[in-house]
């Protein structure tokens, strides 16, 4: 497939990778096209035998407990995001000269001549806030939209919706997604920022940051980059985009030409003005932003920069951005205890989240810990220590946290809690309690993955706030 316009499916032999969310959306989406669709997956739990049995109920073959064997007569695999690219089903895929793609490949191939234009959004951290705020600015400003991509509804049944549905699309996108869909050109995107993580995946930082910035090849009106994260701007450079698309860059400072910033607790913008060498357009203020943290300032400012190069006018920024209430467990505020706030960042899973959420309090009681994904940690703590007062660790990998408190913040009192089971939750809440003076922030933000005592950083979140409400009723 590649590059190359699809006319029919009908009667292609397509074979989905995956049978969770997205691979089910594609499989559905192909077969009611006229493909021939065989699901295969390397599962075969229960879960696996139910979802099989709806797909074959609709004519979709299924084929479970064989994630390797290439079926005969495929002439096109799609994959689900989270497939390596070195599987030995993609392997088999090359040696018979069959493509692999990606949902998101497919949906683009899937739009009509009038479909709504696609605002991109990728980075390491930040990607769902961001992609949620845009789609309230653009709401804001009348337009129908829709936040969807890597979350929300698989991006496949928002395309087979019609041209007409939507005015324009906020998109998240994975390094995964991006990996896989060489055709994709939106309209304008950003590369929020760039950090280590899924390197197991990709295999190395530059083929992770190379399949993130994909996203800006042949955009059309802004390519959105992190002035902060010079990385983001280099691939800016390197993007191949359609005549008379800019370069647009955020910043939480005072913007030059061509950058939005913040000037006196304001949100202001200097790329998209009549005149960008002497005006600028206030846009909101810090305060509208919620919560006000930096990192999620610098969020509201890509978003709003995607929704300017849109054509969206400033009172919606305004307006979408007040409107806008992040998801659970992202720097949530879970109350207050003795003069001490506790704070739910659950959702920082990787060290690059940690830092941007302990760079947003001045006194701080860390919890930290879990699985570390071949993290390190000395620039974190290098960077953070000046505003520990006490940390707490928990889960797998907290060992490796506690050897580079040692060595670079060794004044710093550490509470090392040697348990993974659910409970530790309440400890740790307790012991940051004893450790926490008033006017201090208990930040759970763990830097590392959950799965090693949680099903997910949103049980790990639930059991924070589970474990500070019951701090608080005994109080």
């Amino acid at each position: 497939m590649g590059s190359q316009e699809v006319t029919s499916w009908q009667g292609r032999n397509v074979t989905v990778a995956g049978l969770g969310v997205s691979g089910v959306s594609a499989a559905r989406a192909l077969a009611g096209l006229g493909a021939s669709v065989t699901v295969v997956d390397g599962g075969s739990s229960e879960s696996h035998h139910e979802r099989a049995a709806a797909l074959e109920a609709e004519g979709i073959s299924v084929r479970l407990d064989d994630a390797v064997t290439l079926p005969e007569g495929t002439d096109l695999v799609v994959t689900s995001p989270g497939w390596k690219p070195d599987s030995p089903l993609f392997a088999a895929a090359a040696a018979a000269g069959v493509d692999v793609v990606g949902d998101v490949e497919i949906a683009w191939h899937l739009r009509g001549p009038d479909a709504a234009p696609w605002l991109g959004i990728t980075g390491t951290n930040g990607k769902t806030t961001t992609t949620q705020m845009l789609a309230s600015i653009l709401t804001a400003a009348g337009l129908r939209t829709a936040a969807v991509g890597n979350i929300g509804t698989p991006i496949v049944d928002v395309v087979l919706e019609g041209d007409d549905a939507y005015d324009v699309l906020a998109v998240e996108l994975s390094s995964y997604q991006l990996h896989w869909a060489p055709s994709l050109r939106a309209h304008s995107a950003t590369v929020l920022n760039l950090a280590p993580d899924h390197l197991d995946w990709h295999g190395s930082m530059e083929a992770y940051a190379a399949d993130k910035g994909r996203i800006y090849e042949g955009n059309q009106v802004a390519c959105v980059y992190n002035v902060a994260d010079p990385a983001t701007e280099d691939l800016v450079r390197e993007a191949d985009v359609e005549e008379g698309c800019r370069a647009v860059g955020f910043t939480l400072n005072a913007p030059a030409p061509s950058q939005l910033g913040v000037v006196d607790g304001i949100l202001v913008d200097r790329a998209f003005v009549p005149d960008r060498q002497k005006q600028a357009q206030e846009l909101a203020e810090i305060s509208d932003v919620k919560p006000p943290a930096p990192h999620n300032i610098a969020n509201a400012l890509a978003a709003a920069a995607l929704a300017r190069a849109y054509g969206v006018p400033a009172t919606a920024v305004r307006d979408g951005l007040r409107a806008f209430r992040p998801d659970a467990h992202r720097i949530e505020h879970v109350a207050d205890v003795a003069e001490v706030a506790y704070v739910d960042d659950s959702k920082a899973t990787n060290t690059h989240a940690a830092e941007a959420s302990l760079a947003a309090y001045a006194s701080i009681v860390w919890i930290a810990g879990g699985l570390a994904k071949g993290a390190t940690f000395d620039e974190l703590v290098t960077k953070s220590a000046k505003r520990l007062r006490g940390v707490v660790l928990i889960g797998a990998d907290r060992a490796l946290i506690r050897e580079a408190l040692a060595r670079h913040a060794p004044e710093v009192p550490v509470v090392d809690l040697d348990r993974t089971d659910t409970g530790a939750m309440s400890e740790a809440v307790r012991q940051a309690a004893r450790l926490a003076e008033p006017g201090d922030t208990v930040l759970m933000a763990p830097a590392c993955a959950s799965m090693d005592m949680f099903t997910n950083y949103n049980k790990r979140g639930d059991a924070f706030a589970d474990a500070v409400r019951e701090l608080g009723a005994s109080a």
